[in-house]
């Protein structure tokens, strides 16, 4: 019986790997490739690896290989490997633009012998482009190691560009394909704002505050922009009662001034937003990105920021913001950019000026430019527009999903589809906090020009839950509230998440992704900084959440507890996670050289008693212990074990145990 079974099984298998097409992975030679000073990839023979970047769209493409000249009656070649070696019954070639000069194909076996599959006879059509497929009668009776596209480009006139070479054991025709995100509604309702948005003129790059009430967009030569020109300024309208956009309003200076004015992002406490180009006091730009924070009395002015080595060649750029406020998406013309504008990522220093970007990689980035990329509230979802990757005309919008916290690593981008994407330039696709309403440019059914749009968000294409949390500082003793720098670090392996920090109020607002479990702390100068446990581990769906955070003042006799502090089931043996929480305490002795502390341990009453009191006073020495490396003299460190006899809780479930099993500090001297 188990004969019968294996042989279907690996006849499954040899039909799988039939049906599968490889794409060429490298250039082993080629007869000429295009190429000008203001070229660096483009048009290159690289760009024939791969699957297809143009087809099924067609025409000239910088994604695609283009000989150096045209009509050239001299043979042009192009011969390219695969990560395979094996026999063949296809070969497909996606000409996107003046097909038909393929006079011949040959191959190369696992001997570097050169074979012939196949010689073209026909006459060229007037067809612009085509995948062009080579079925062959049977399979090769030798693996294949390469191919080689023999042209004659004289046969059509004009350019003649290649971009991709493929091959397969199937007979079944090779088809180029768009990417589709999964899932996609076949009718998707996209809204024009209307009049109070949008204008006769340009209405680009929505930026969405994380509230959902409050829209902000650049105008381009609108008659109430500032100065002759009327080069772009910043435009916002406001969320009214009846759910409607109300009359839009220029944002004023000293964000609009005669130069071009455009916003890219805002944090998520709607408090900072970051702006394109450098603000100079005498009212000229240069390249590169602000921040501006809003007062009690307005947006201040923009301040710089400073990014490692940014020497943008292009004239444009756009930048987002992380939810964390800590990494920053940029496009940019580079050195080693893949061409155009390719997509990049900076991190935050610990001096607040950012890293030198990184290119994001050949799965996001094309030799076509890429542009208007929005990471979304759960930090991992990129939104970005692109002529570089199989879409429906000019750019098309995408999305792809971060795969590790390199900011490296990138899913096969998607295409949002035809409802989305239309035949003209799509871009500037952003989403709110809510994940209820995307906002976007486009130009089909404009008032004008470009136009701002929404529509509601497909689940496909949804950005991870998040939870919006918020609240303020105050002082425990009197409940005033204080300024006070936050900070949320993950529980998995203690990264820092998100900082924020409003000197005026205290008051904070942070999004946080769903199904991760974190610690939230509060840290001031002259009092003990707090820690707080945040378990979203089973949230799933956008959450509202209100933590106020209460800080005790370094005075002899306040006492807190340890919230962040955990240890082995049964064991006096501290927790990874528990160290941020521990080192906040060893922060505040340092600098407050005469201060002393008295640590005390508590259980539940589950076990034995005894046990119980001997398990606190062990857990609170490794506490002193461990303060003590850290530079503190253990005479300033008081223990005392309690075990279950001072319980804050009854022990009647779980959820009451786990407040009876904490440690206590207690400011014995300040």
């Amino acid at each position: 019986m188990k004969i019968p079974l294996i042989i279907f099984i690996l006849f499954l298998s040899c039909q799988s790997y039939a049906q599968k097409t490889f794409w060429a992975s490298r250039v082993i030679a080629f007869s000429s490739e295009y190429s000008d000073a203001n070229t660096t990839k483009e048009n290159r023979a690289i760009q024939v690896l791969g699957k297809p970047n143009v087809l099924p769209q067609l025409g000239k493409s910088v994604c695609a290989w283009q000989p150096q000249t045209q009509d050239n009656p001299q043979e042009e070649f192009l011969i390219v490997g695969f990560d395979t070696l094996m026999t063949i019954r296809q070969i497909a070639v996606a000409e996107n633009f003046g097909q038909g000069c393929i006079v011949k194909i040959e191959s190369f076996d696992e001997y570097d012998n050169l074979k012939p599959l196949w010689v073209n006879k026909n006459v060229p059509t007037a067809d612009i482009g085509k995948m062009t497929n080579i079925i062959l009668s049977k399979l090769t009776n030798f693996k294949v190691r390469g191919i080689k596209i023999v042209l004659n480009t004289s046969r059509v006139k004009d350019w003649n560009e290649i971009d991709a070479i493929g091959i397969s054991q199937s007979e079944i025709p090779i088809k180029a394909t768009i990417n589709l995100a999964k899932n996609l509604p076949s009718e998707i309702i996209k809204e024009n704002l209307g009049s109070n948005v949008n204008s006769a003129y340009r209405e680009i790059a929505p930026v969405i505050a994380p509230d959902g009430k409050t829209l902000y967009y650049t105008r381009w030569k609108h008659p109430d922009n500032l100065g002759n020109s009327k080069n772009q300024d910043v435009w916002f309208s406001e969320m009214q009662k009846d759910g409607k956009w109300g009359m839009a309003k220029p944002i004023g200076q000293p964000i609009n001034n005669t130069e071009h004015n455009a916003i890219c992002a805002i944090s998520p406490d709607g408090k900072t937003i970051l702006l394109n180009n450098v603000y100079m006091k005498d009212g000229s730009m240069a390249k590169g990105v602000s921040m501006s924070t809003k007062t009690a009395t307005g947006w201040g002015f923009p301040k710089s920021i400073t990014v490692k080595n940014f020497r943008n060649k292009s004239d444009y750029a756009e930048y987002s913001f992380s939810p964390n406020g800590r990494v920053m998406i940029m496009t940019g013309q580079f050195t080693e950019t893949q061409g155009g504008k390719d997509i990049y990522v900076s991190f935050l220093q610990a001096d607040d000026t950012w890293s030198e970007p990184k290119d994001l990689g050949k799965k996001i980035n094309s030799a076509d430019e890429e542009s208007t990329p929005f990471i979304a509230a759960d930090g991992k979802t990129l939104y970005f527009s692109t002529k570089g990757i199989s879409g429906y005309g000019n750019n098309d919008i995408f999305l792809s999903r971060r795969l590790d916290d390199t900011w490296l690593q990138w899913s096969e981008p998607e295409n949002l589809g035809s409802v989305i994407n239309t035949a003209e330039w799509d871009g500037y696709f952003t989403i709110s906090a809510l994940s209820d309403f995307a906002y976007f440019s486009s130009q089909e059914n404009s008032l004008g020009e470009e136009d701002i749009f929404k529509l509601a968000v497909p689940e496909s294409i949804k950005p991870s839950a998040v939870v919006q949390i918020t609240g303020g500082v105050y002082n425990k003793v009197d409940n005033k509230p204080i300024s006070a720098r936050i900070k949320v670090q993950s529980m998995t392996d203690g990264d820092t998440v998100c900082v924020s920090y409003d000197p005026l109020t205290g008051d904070y607002k942070m999004m946080l992704p769903t199904k991760q479990s974190y610690t939230i702390s509060a840290t001031k100068k002259g009092f003990m900084a707090v820690s707080e446990p945040l378990d979203f581990m089973k949230e799933t769906n956008f959450k509202e959440v209100k933590k106020n955070i209460y800080l005790l003042p370094i005075e002899a006799g306040q006492r807190m507890t340890l919230n962040s502090v955990f240890f082995e089931q049964s064991k006096a043996v501290i927790i990874d996670t528990s160290f941020p929480e521990l080192d906040r305490i060893v922060r505040a002795m340092k600098e407050n050289p005469t201060m002393e502390i008295m640590l005390e341990g508590h259980t539940d009453n589950q076990g034995d008693w005894n046990a119980n009191l001997l398990l606190s006073k062990e857990r609170v020495e490794e506490v002193q212990k461990y303060l003590a490396i850290k530079g503190i003299n253990m005479k300033r460190i008081q223990v005392q074990g309690y075990g279950s006899t001072r319980p804050v809780a009854s022990n009647n479930s779980e959820e009451k145990r786990r407040l009876n099993r904490r440690v206590e500090v207690t400011i014995i001297k300040n």
